[in-house]
């Protein structure tokens, strides 16, 4: 089995299962810790060729996994992740 393959598509890794797709190391690396401190394993598997200066389309894709029993419980904290940073940016107006 291959951890790499040609396509945009995340890996299926046996036991792994990904979370979350992007094409920035920041957000991914973010992701990893702020699951890391509610103690849910992840790893991150990063298509970025780092020969080009690349952070779109297929050669870009960073992926974060957690292992099969975890899924549940990282897809609720992301969503919720995703859910309070939206609040927190809707709470500022170009106003202010």
């Amino acid at each position: 089995m291959s951890f790499f393959s040609n396509s945009p598509k995340p890996n299926d890794i046996e036991n792994w299962v990904c979370v979350l797709e992007s094409n920035t190391d920041i957000e991914v690396e973010m992701a990893k810790n702020y699951l890391s401190n509610l103690k849910i394993p992840s790893n991150i598997l990063s298509k970025r060729d780092r020969a080009y200066s690349l952070n779109v389309g297929e050669m870009a894709m960073v992926y974060l996994y957690v292992p099969v029993e975890f899924e549940k419980k990282a897809r609720k904290a992301l969503s919720d992740l995703e859910e309070s940073s939206r609040d927190l940016n809707s709470g500022f107006s170009e106003e202010e």
